[in-house]
C-alpha cells in the first residue's frame, strides 16, 4: 500500500524538522550571487541551494515562476534541480499554484505528481477557485503515488481577503472551508496559510488547521518572524511548515548554510 503523503511528511519533519527553504531565483538575487539571469544561472543557483539545504533540513520549495520566465531552458534547469533535490533526500514542494477543471487540471497533476515525470515533485500547490472538487483528479493521482497537494486557503497578500473571507451559507469563510476540505482527504491535501495572516480575521479555526499539513510562507522578507509563529498559529503550530526564502537566500552563496542553520534553530526553539 502506498504511504499517504502526510505520513511521509511527518517522517521527514520528525527527522529533520519542519523548516522549508524556498528556491526563489529572483533576478536581483541571481545578480547578488554573481550569476547571470539565464538558465545557466538558475541551474547554478538552484543546485547551490540544494547542496546547502540537504545536510540541514528536509524540505525545499522551488517557485516555478522564476524558471518559467526563461521558457524551455528554464524548465530544463528546473528538471535538474528537482532531480538533484529528491536524490539528496529532500522532500520537494513544487510551488506551481495550478487550478482548472477536467482533463486540464488532471494534466497538471500528471506533470508534477507522477513518478518518473521530468517534473516529478513530492507535492504541488494548487488553487481551488473552481471548487475543491475540481481537484478530485489531482488528489486521486496524489493519493495513488504518495504525493501531496497544498491548496491555497488564506494567503498573505492583502487583497486576498476580498475572496477568502467571503462566507458560505453556513457562515464558514472560504478560507476555513478549504481547510475543512483538506482535512477530509485524510492526509493527501494540506493548505497554504500565510504567516502574516490573522487567523481570526479570516475565520480559520486553529484547532481544525492543526489537523492538516500547513505550508506557511511569509516569514522574513514578507514581514512575519519565526519568533512570532507560536502566537500566530497557536494550536496549529505543530502542523506548519515555515517557509523562508529571501531572508536566507539573501545571505548569498557563502552565507546561505549559516542562514539556514539560524532559521532552523529558531524553529527548533518553538519546542522549548
Amino acid at each position: 500500500m502506498t504511504e499517504v503523503f502526510a505520513a511521509r511528511l511527518a517522517a521527514v519533519v520528525a527527522e529533520r524538522g519542519p523548516l522549508c527553504v524556498g528556491i526563489d531565483a529572483h533576478a536581483p538575487l541571481l545578480r547578488d550571487w554573481g550569476l547571470a539571469d539565464d538558465a545557466a544561472g538558475l541551474r547554478e543557483f538552484g543546485l547551490r541551494v540544494v547542496d546547502a539545504a540537504a545536510p540541514r533540513i528536509g524540505i525545499v520549495k522551488p517557485q516555478i515562476a522564476f524558471f518559467e520566465r526563461h521558457g524551455s531552458a528554464g524548465y530544463a534547469a528546473l528538471e535538474e534541480i528537482l532531480t538533484a533535490a529528491r536524490a539528496a533526500g529532500l522532500l520537494v514542494i513544487a510551488d506551481v499554484k495550478r487550478g482548472d477543471v477536467g482533463s486540464t487540471v488532471d494534466a497538471y497533476g500528471e506533470a508534477w505528481l507522477t513518478p518518473g515525470s521530468p517534473l516529478e515533485a513530492d507535492a504541488m500547490t494548487a488553487v481551488a477557485y473552481q471548487g475543491f472538487g475540481s481537484l478530485d483528479g489531482v488528489l486521486a493521482r496524489a493519493a495513488e503515488n504518495g504525493k501531496g497537494v497544498f491548496v491555497l486557503a488564506a494567503t498573505s497578500n492583502p487583497e486576498s481577503a476580498e475572496v477568502q473571507t467571503l462566507r458560505v451559507p453556513d457562515g464558514t469563510t472560504i478560507a476555513q472551508r478549504m481547510v475543512e476540505h483538506a482535512r477530509s482527504t485524510r492526509g493527501v491535501a494540506g493548505v497554504v496559510v500565510g504567516a502574516t495572516v490573522d487567523l481570526a480575521a479570516v475565520g480559520v479555526d486553529p484547532s481544525v488547521l492543526a489537523e492538516v499539513p500547513v505550508l506557511a510562507p511569509g516569514f522574513g522578507a514578507q514581514g512575519a518572524s519565526l519568533a512570532g509563529a507560536p502566537a500566530t498559529f497557536r494550536a496549529a503550530l505543530g502542523a506548519i511548515l515555515p517557509n523562508v526564502s529571501r531572508s536566507v537566500l539573501g545571505a548569498g552563496p557563502d552565507g546561505l548554510a549559516a542562514a539556514i542553520d539560524v532559521a532552523a534553530r529558531d524553529v527548533a526553539s518553538w519546542a522549548s
